[in-house]
């Protein structure tokens, strides 16, 4: 053999032993008889165009009815796209982050801009908006950089929903404000100067807007699940210790306590004045907490797969946008005992997705539109496209709380050596902290041992056993190497975190 085949062969095996001495160092067990499974096989991911010279920090997106592609961004521009013709043209302009959009039909759609939600239509067929009209604003506008408003979203009934962020200490409030001032909440960290700030609003058939729900900080994030729910999301900051998700209701109050100055009956106090364990057993509690720093750090918006399988196998699940992570979140939701509660899962879709995954819209064809911002926030610009390209992949497809463990149920039959092997199933706890800092540490952080695994007779479900169970943590799984019955697929997804407030 030549000197510089024997070279190459030698660098060969070298780099192979290395690859598999990394692969035992994190716990995975080679098995070469097995496929190269990735996301990249089950989803193409594409980079939609953009015009030149538009400043892509995407803030609302959706479809028209006959297919065509609307996009909003921040500094005012609402854009349509082709997606047969690959074109982009202007639909309008002038508007004030306009961070939510909603369809109403091919020339028409509702906007949610800084100071109003807008009502932009085409009258003259032209293909540009030639009417701006004011739909609401009857909500308090401090001039602070911190007062987002996003939104519309609608329930069954037609009523719209949108979401007010509070302000920050951060900067101040201009001389001119619209609403009324009250300066009760000033001295916290977020606060709520002028009417509604920090609320989600309902606005009625009738257009009246009425105070719905009280104690979001940034909820930058509106959606209804197949049952008709509806989910907020809202960021880490004080009073939240990590990332959150919220069934919310009318009515109640979820935790932030800076807009508790317009509620009604609330008493002519400094709302952080209060003892933490007042505030603490009023508030409702999130369905999802999303681990701080290798889960989900801004949570976006919550959408439902209604494509019936033109997606993949996540049909009437929520996937969920996230500023951080180069993946989708999706929700395994449930109740217990009446509540929901849950967990979170990424859905990976390869290495070609970016970040700042802000808005989430399904085209009619079942591919997923991602509008990318990074507005002043960790993230990317841009848009993108991710189409299923129709083969399944194993992973993890609901998570139900039992009395002495959970019930993971998969998307295909299981090996029954890998699903039983108490090595691939990893179990910690811990809780974060509901007070006035800036997020929370992980406090009371313990390893659960696994006590039992069974599989079900059709070999998708597996129970498993834990040494422990106590409301009030969250339950973080990580998954070793599970394989399919026929050994051709890794589970993708090995990281799941269910939050549980309810036991059985």
């Amino acid at each position: 053999m030549k000197t510089k085949e024997l070279k190459q062969k030698l660098w060969k095996y070298a780099a192979v032993g290395l690859l598999m001495s990394l692969g035992n160092i994190s716990g995975i067990a080679q098995n070469t008889s097995m496929p190269k499974d990735s996301a990249a096989m089950y989803y193409e991911v594409e980079d939609i165009p953009l015009p030149d010279g538009l400043i892509a920090e995407t803030g609302s997106i959706g479809f028209l009815p006959d297919g065509r592609f609307v996009a909003g961004f921040h500094r005012g521009e609402i854009m349509i796209y082709n997606p047969k013709t690959r074109t982009w043209k202007r639909f309008a302009e002038g508007l004030h982050d306009p961070l939510g959009l909603m369809v109403v039909s091919n020339n028409e759609i509702l906007v949610m801009q800084r100071p109003e939600l807008t009502r932009i239509k085409d009258t003259d067929g032209d293909g540009e908006a030639d009417l701006y009209q004011k739909v609401t604003d009857d909500f308090g506008l401090s001039g602070n950089y911190h007062e987002f408003a996003f939104g519309p979203v609608k329930d069954k009934q037609g009523n719209l929903y949108i979401a007010l962020n509070l302000a920050s200490n951060g900067a101040g409030i201009r001389p001119e404000i619209r609403g009324t001032y009250d300066s009760l909440s000033r001295p916290g960290r977020m606060y709520a100067c002028v009417d509604y700030r920090g609320w989600i609003m309902r606005l009625d058939k009738q257009g009246k807007l009425h105070p719905y729900a009280v104690g979001f900080r940034s909820p930058n994030g509106l959606g209804f699940d197949a049952q008709g729910r509806l989910l907020v999301s809202d960021n880490q900051g004080d009073w939240l210790g990590t990332s959150k998700l919220f069934h919310v209701e009318e009515g109640k109050f979820y935790g932030h306590p800076a807009g508790l100055i317009w509620k009604k009956d609330f008493p002519r106090v400094v709302p952080i004045s209060l003892p933490v364990v007042q505030l603490d057993s009023m508030r409702t509690k999130e369905i999802v907490q999303f681990p701080h720093g290798y889960f989900a750090n801004s949570p976006t918006q919550p959408v439902l797969d209604n494509t019936n399988g033109k997606f993949g196998q996540f049909g009437g699940q929520m996937l969920i946008g996230d500023m951080d992570h180069k993946y989708m979140i999706r929700l395994l939701l449930e109740e217990v005992n009446g509540k929901m509660q849950g967990a979170c899962i990424p859905l990976n879709v390869g290495s070609k997705m970016r970040i700042g995954n802000n808005r989430l819209a399904f085209a009619p064809d079942g591919a997923l539109w991602v509008g990318q911002n990074d507005h002043g926030w960790v993230g990317a610009r841009g848009i993108q496209r991710i189409k299923w390209k129709g083969e399944k992949h194993l992973d993890l497809m609901a998570m139900n709380l039992t009395k002495d463990g959970f019930d993971l149920t998969f998307s295909m039959p299981l090996d029954a050596e890998s699903a039983q092997n108490v090595a691939n199933f990893k179990f910690k706890r811990f809780y974060y902290e509901y007070h006035q800092a800036y997020g929370s540490k992980q406090f009371d952080v313990k390893e659960i041992g696994v006590k039992s695994i069974s599989l079900s007779d059709d070999k998708t479900k597996v129970h498993v056993v834990l040494d422990d169970m106590k409301a009030g943590y969250v339950y973080e799984m990580r998954l070793g190497e599970i394989i399919n019955a026929n050994k051709s697929k890794r589970v993708l997804n090995n990281l799941v975190c269910y939050s549980l407030n309810q036991l059985k």
